[in-house]
């Protein structure tokens, strides 16, 4: 066996679900943070719009990304001015489709836990003077802290999984945007079955673990 060839997307893989799951981290955290206890017209309607990917084709969603970050776009034109080249069948193309895909579950996970928060306690901490910001940081992060990782995690394993989205605006281009699912898909296709099972067995065992972990910290509550 090629080590090379077999590690390559593996890397790949890890590095973007990482800066994947670290962007929808931050930003399922914040969005959640604002739409936990937030009441206004038209939230259910939004809401619906950023769980949209959970419920889609990823090669639905690989299209409407393909369309929003072609070199006709404004995101296009504006990251070809920047950086001199398209973002398509870029590494940066690999971890937006990782993102976009990862991003419902983590939200409803960390929204969950945000709910979770006992009200009176950040009431309280308001009522002694302390900030949004800080109730924020002392209170409600601490107290969700468990479905904060598990929302992290979860986030992770779905991007690390990707493949529609990810083949339709990355491609399949080895070193640079072949994921395990691409190279999983192009090994069986040309008959490689041993390294389809090898990458295959990879991510079945990494994921496995990863969500053993999500269990046991929703077991420790």
């Amino acid at each position: 066996m090629d080590w090379n060839h077999f590690l390559d997307p593996i890397g790949l893989s890890i590095q973007i679900s990482v800066v994947a799951s670290i962007l929808v981290f931050a930003a399922s955290l914040f969005i959640a943070w604002r739409m936990a206890k937030a009441r206004f017209w038209g939230k259910a309607l939004f809401e619906t719009v950023l769980l949209l990917p959970l419920v889609l084709p990823p090669t639905v969603v690989g299209f409407v990304l393909l369309v929003v970050l072609g070199r006709r776009s404004w995101i296009g034109k504006a990251y070809e001015s920047l950086f001199g080249g398209p973002i398509l069948f870029t590494w940066e193309a690999a971890v937006i489709a990782a993102a976009v895909v990862a991003f419902p579950l983590a939200y409803r996970t960390i929204k969950t836990g945000l709910q979770g928060v006992d009200a009176d306690l950040e009431n309280a901490a308001r009522a002694m003077g302390a900030s949004e910001w800080q109730v924020f940081r002392y209170i409600t992060v601490p107290l969700s802290a468990r479905s904060l990782a598990s929302g992290y995690i979860l986030g992770f394993c779905r991007g690390l999984g990707e493949f529609g989205a990810t083949l339709m605006v990355a491609g399949n281009i080895p070193g640079r945007t072949q994921t395990i699912p691409t190279a999983i898909y192009v090994a069986s296709d040309g008959g490689s079955m041993t390294m389809a099972w090898a990458w295959a067995g990879s991510m079945i065992l990494l994921s496995f673990l990863l969500l053993l972990v999500v269990d046991r910290i929703s077991k420790d509550r």
